[in-house]
């Protein structure tokens, strides 16, 4: 899944139909408890997932799969050149970083010529409204265009949470800077199957509003 409306990786073909995946060998980035790289190998690819959280990979370890599980900075992959073909992020490490083009670089760097980034994150928009499920979500309470990050603090205020904001445009920009070619944008439509609400996520929100932005890139 790309996201909490529910757009399958089956239906989407983003990263290229599903058969072709097999033997690719493919890095997912933000793993938490590698979900998409337990989907990948089932499809027959050489999935690695990688997450700065140790405890995600310890329920990643917990659930199984025969893939590798590298606790690492996204920032600072521990890979060689070009050694995978596709990389994937689904909601993870890119938000939480204050230059995501550190990210994009390194994952340009570890792809194969021609390679594959796909990454969802929450789309831009939202940064505006209050994240709430019901109507009180409906209305606009931050500058869109303020990219001060969010920032909750523990008693002793230290950081213990931090999400950048960029807006749709900074996203484009970074992309095409790190050496990308932005393929696709896609913002996916609320479906009549979900009736889930979720932190901030509903029917309600999403019928009106985009919640998901799926970037596809390629290295030339």
């Amino acid at each position: 899944m790309w996201g909490p409306e529910g757009l399958d990786e089956v239906e989407a073909e983003l990263l290229g139909p599903p058969e072709e995946l097999k033997g690719k060998d493919v890095l997912e980035i933000g793993a938490g408890a590698a979900q998409c790289a337990r989907w990948l190998a089932a499809q027959g690819a050489h999935p690695v997932a990688l997450d700065l959280s140790h405890r995600q990979l310890q329920h990643a370890l917990r659930i199984g799969g025969s893939f590798p599980l590298v606790c690492a900075d996204a920032g600072a992959l521990p890979f060689a050149d070009g050694a995978f073909d596709l990389a994937c992020s689904a909601y993870g490490a890119l938000p939480f970083v204050a230059d995501p083009r550190l990210v994009l670089r390194e994952v340009r760097r570890v792809l194969r010529p021609g390679g594959r980034f796909v990454f969802s994150v929450t789309h831009p928009i939202r940064w505006a409204f209050p994240d709430e499920p019901g109507p009180e979500g409906l209305s606009v309470s931050s500058p869109y265009f303020d990219r001060t990050p969010y920032v909750e603090q523990d008693e002793e205020g230290r950081a213990v949470y931090v999400e950048h904001h960029r807006t749709l445009g900074d996203r484009v920009r970074d992309i095409v800077a790190s050496g990308f070619r932005l393929v696709d944008l896609v913002e996916p439509e609320w479906p009549s199957w979900n009736t889930s609400e979720w932190g901030g996520w509903s029917p309600l929100r999403g019928n009106l509003i985009p919640g998901t932005a799926v970037f596809v890139c390629e290295r030339d």
